[in-house]
């Protein structure tokens, strides 16, 4: 392998793990909190139905971006009426959410577009950081990433220091792993378990974008392909912790790219099974063969005050 495909596979990694890198860290808050999220396959769908969409009608893509993320508001609502409120399965509800989202998009997509449409769409612009896009053979091609990716690295700095050292992340911690406790202490566990469910929808929206208008510019059925899963089995994989899971999507994103890589050097592995590495990996993890994990205590039990 010469550095120029080294340099073009490191940026390929990187490019396909970032909307699970966003999603995940979405669902890490989430399942800190206590709720097991299984709906960010369909908000991921619905943020990038909703960016492609908006950045189709009006030619902004940055105006799709926030329809992207207003659209998945009442996906996440939904999810944390049903979770927190009314006290359903969690993990029923976001699998039938996520059918639902599917269906509707689906419809969605052949209604506006056709059903065989490969219709371009305006997407957000690619963008490297001073003097970093200027090493030579790395710069361009692992650097020169859609503005996006960056401020998805700034949230998740942001988010492992609120989850580190204020009482944000305190109490966050406190909901998904001794409720009671918390709530004896005055944290509402409602409350903050919604943030968590909210705090998902507006990074799997951020993923879904980027999936649609951030990457392809383009919109297909079903275009999120089980990524929403990856991101929880990366959470897993990750053992619940920022670092873990930071590096579970990166491994998820190189063993994807890893598709386009081995052809180029003449590396005569079965396609199938190259499509099938990153979900395998997620099946090593969350069969519990990534070593041993402590999830929160209460994840998927919804709370009840007395």
């Amino acid at each position: 392998m010469t550095w120029e495909l080294f340099a073009v596979f490191i940026g390929s990694s990187v490019r396909l793990a970032v909307p699970l890198l966003l999603a995940g860290t979405g669902e890490l808050v989430s399942e800190r909190a206590g709720v097991l999220n299984m709906s960010i396959e369909g908000m991921m769908l619905t943020g990038a139905f909703g960016a492609a969409v908006g950045a189709w009608a009006t030619g902004n893509p940055a105006v799709g971006l926030l329809i992207g993320i207003v659209a998945v508001v009442p996906i996440a609502l939904l999810q944390a009426l049903l979770s927190n409120t009314l006290r359903a399965n969690q993990i029923v509800t976001g699998i039938g959410i996520n059918i639902l989202v599917l269906g509707a998009t689906t419809l969605g997509y052949r209604e506006i577009f056709g059903a065989r449409s490969r219709e371009q769409i305006p997407g957000l612009a690619k963008w490297s950081p001073p003097l970093l896009g200027d090493i030579p053979v790395f710069g361009e091609a692992v650097f020169q990433q859609v503005w996006l990716l960056y401020l998805g690295i700034v949230i998740i700095v942001l988010t492992a220091l609120v989850l580190r050292y204020t009482a944000l992340g305190i109490a966050i911690h406190a909901a998904g792993a001794e409720p009671r406790a918390a709530d004896k202490s005055g944290v509402s566990v409602t409350r903050i378990r919604y943030m968590g469910v909210m705090f998902a929808g507006f990074m799997s929206a951020l993923a879904g974008a980027f999936l649609s208008i951030g990457d392809i510019h383009t919109f297909t059925e079903g275009m999120t392909r089980g990524a929403g899963y990856l991101a929880i089995a990366a959470v897993i994989f990750g053992k619940w912790t920022l670092t873990g899971t930071v590096l579970a999507c990166l491994l998820f994103g190189a063993a994807t790219a890893l598709q386009f890589q081995l052809p180029t050097l003449g590396v005569n592995v079965p396609n199938a099974f190259l499509i099938m590495l990153p979900y395998l990996l997620a099946l090593l993890a969350v069969g519990g063969l990534a070593g041993r994990q402590t999830a929160p205590r209460a994840l998927g039990e919804a709370y009840i005050r007395r």
